[in-house]
Order: C-alpha cells, then structure tokens, then sequence
C-alpha cells in the first residue's frame, strides 16, 4: 500500500513549530463539539485521519473568501470537522496529571476544565489554519491492527520545500465502541500534552482548577489570528 498524504498534520506541526498543543473531543461539557446530526465514526484509524484531512481543508478552501473578512469561521470549521475526533477527556486527565488527585475534583469542575481546554484549543487551531499553504504530508501505510490493541502510533512526515522535513507520531486510542480517537501528538520526539502539562500543572496546583478553567476560557476568547512565531525558531 502506498503512503498516503494528508493535510491534517500539516495544522499540528505548525502547532508543533510555535510550542502550542492540541486535543479536544465530544463531552456533555463542551456545547461547541454538539452537532444537530450523528457525526461519522471510524473503526480505521488511517482511514479516519484521511477523510477528516479531506474534509477539513476542502472546506477550508472552498470557503478561503469568506475566512478572509471573517477568520472567526476558522473557529466553527474547526469545532464542526476535528472536536469530535480527538478525545479531550482523556487528555484533560493526562494534563492534571498528578498536580491534583482526581478524586478530589467534582464532576463539574472537571467538566469545566474540560470545555475550557477545548475551547481554548479550537481557536489554537483555528489562528494556526490561517497559515495553512498546501504543504504535503505523508503518511505511513496502514498497518495492522491487533483487535485487543487500546493505543496505537501513526507516524507521519511534514514535507514543506526548502525546510527540514518534520517528524510526527499521533497517538490514538480505541474507544468502548471500537472507534479510534486523537489524543495526543509528539512533534520531533516531543509530546504536546507533555508540554502543556508542565505549563498548566503549576497553575493547577497552585490557584486550583477552577481558576486555571477561568484562564484557559478568557484566553479563547481572543481573536483568531495567526500564531508569532518564537524569533528562535
């Protein structure tokens, strides 16, 4: 089977490039990630991250006009293609980490921390696709996959002309229905969540959750626009 290219590693490597992170998903906390109809599912991993890359940026394209006058549309693009394919739940867990220990967190302030982490990446990803410019990238071939297998690695290349290609691994893990989801992403053998839990996890311990949901919250509330790129990167 040939390697097959996809667009959808393109807007994490750039995340990758200016030191941001990703991972959302679907929860009851998190209205932005609701949809009025069933949303697909995939017992194929390759294959989900393919028709999800497809989808997004054929959208992205046919709509380039109105993003223009408008960069808040990157924003619902961005909750209606990718939210409910990566799993923010999982992540938010692995991002508290052991700053708190998550019996002592009430269903509600765990919610909370949830959607504002979500929000708060959607316009993460929606400021980083304003800089998407039809960079390739390539993606390893299918491999099988063991059906009592619960995470698995997709690694991928960013190939963009004149610079370094960028190596990058996805994580994904089987859910109770047999569905795969994104949780997290190491770029050139550095894992996002790893980062954001060493940015939030002080925080955490140190104002609580609800403070650090507060924050994330007013954060996603800023403008979409494109990320500033570190000046030593």
């Amino acid at each position: 089977m040939k390697a097959r290219f996809t667009h959808l590693s393109i807007a994490l490597a750039l995340v990758s490039a200016f030191q941001l992170s990703p991972v959302f998903a679907q929860s009851a906390a998190t209205p932005a990630a609701a949809t009025a109809t069933a949303t697909p599912t995939y017992a194929d991993p390759y294959k989900m991250m393919e028709i999800l890359a497809d989808k997004t940026f054929r959208r992205i394209a046919a709509e380039q006009k109105t993003i223009a006058k408008d960069p808040e549309i990157l924003r619902t693009i961005v909750n209606e293609e990718l939210v409910p394919y990566i799993d923010s739940r999982y992540a938010s867990l692995y991002v508290i980490g052991q700053s708190l220990k998550i019996r002592d967190i009430s269903q509600t302030d765990f919610n909370n921390f949830v959607g504002a982490f979500e929000r708060f990446m959607v316009g993460t990803y929606a400021g980083v696709f304003t800089m998407y410019r039809d960079q390739k990238v390539i993606i390893e071939p299918a491999q099988k996959i063991d059906p009592k297998k619960k995470v698995i690695i997709i690694k991928t290349r960013v190939i963009d002309p004149g610079k370094p290609d960028i190596k990058i691994e996805f994580k994904l893990r089987r859910g109770k229905d047999d569905n795969w989801l994104v949780y997290d992403m190491v770029a050139e053998g550095i894992s996002l969540l790893d980062s954001k839990r060493s940015e939030l996890g002080p925080m955490i311990r140190q104002q609580g959750l609800p403070a650090v949901s507060s924050w994330l919250d007013e954060k996603a509330k800023a403008p979409i626009q494109a990320p500033e790129k570190k000046k030593n990167a």
